[in-house]
């Protein structure tokens, strides 16, 4: 998370730097919307977990 909190600071969007785990292309973090569909999953002791992110910008519904 430090090295996306670095990176979204330097191009302005601090508060974007949660988004950046998942938003990869260039242009989703410089417009700061989601473009393509992305899915991280995870477990942990008493869970399993996906999180999917999908486009929600009018352009790309």
């Amino acid at each position: 998370i430090e090295k996306f909190e670095k990176e979204a600071a330097e191009l302005g969007k601090g508060s974007f730097k949660y988004a950046w785990v998942l938003d990869k292309l260039k242009a989703e973090r410089e417009r700061g919307i989601t473009i393509d569909i992305a899915l991280w999953k995870f477990e942990t002791p008493k869970y399993s977990v996906t999180v999917i992110d999908a486009p929600g910008h009018r352009d790309f519904i």
